[in-house]
């Protein structure tokens, strides 16, 4: 499985972003999908989750009520749209597949990362 992740920039604190994860490749369809992010010196965190068929999701408390995870099966697309976003979420953030869960170590497939700021 191949992941190619985009939509980061730069925002004002209050302001949303939508982030795009698109998979390719063998096994890609109805993998279960996350994200996750590492700001500058800190440890990969578990942002949120989501299943193959996409009815059961999970989120970091950090994160719910204010971000929201999808995906379109049948284009192989994972979203995260957030929104109030504060500056303690800039980070650089990753979407992984292969499994279902808060566990990185457990996701065989990472995409490249794409870096999310926001501003004060």
């Amino acid at each position: 499985v191949q992941l190619q992740a985009s939509g980061g920039g730069l925002v004002q604190a209050g302001g949303s972003l939508r982030l795009s994860c698109a998979a390719s490749g063998r096994d890609s369809y109805r993998t279960p999908m996350g994200w996750f992010r590492q700001a500058q010196g800190k440890e990969r965190e578990f942002v949120a989750t989501i299943s193959g068929n996409g009815v059961v999701t999970s989120y970091a408390d950090s994160v719910k009520g204010r971000f929201t995870i999808s995906r379109d099966i049948d284009r192989k697309t994972m979203t995260l749209q957030m929104n109030s976003l504060k500056p303690e979420d800039t980070a650089v953030y990753y979407c992984a597949a292969g499994r279902y869960g808060s566990n990185s170590d457990e996701y065989p497939y990472w995409g490249q990362g794409t870096q999310v700021t926001v501003s004060s």
